[in-house]
């Protein structure tokens, strides 16, 4: 995998994650239900910090910070994937 392809891959994930965030807010201003949970991962380095306002969104966050930081250690410390 070249420079060049890393980056177009970068770029096409930033414009996917746009585009998701335009629909959630869109979806989101449409619905009747009034209350918002929210929840998410902050990732230093291989240290998440987790939060949120919901149990289940919290148990989602923890798992896929557990599965970025497997993949982070597989391409760190094992090379690349």
């Amino acid at each position: 995998m070249n420079a060049a392809m890393i980056v177009i891959t970068g770029i096409i994930v930033i414009f996917v994650g746009i585009i998701l965030v335009i629909i959630g807010t869109a979806l989101q201003s449409t619905s009747q239900n009034e209350e918002v949970h929210t929840g998410g991962v902050i990732l230093i380095g291989p240290i998440p910090i987790i939060f949120g306002n919901d149990k289940s969104l919290i148990v989602g966050a923890m798992i896929f910070a557990v599965v970025i930081i497997i993949l982070w250690y597989l391409l760190v410390y094992r090379g690349s994937i």
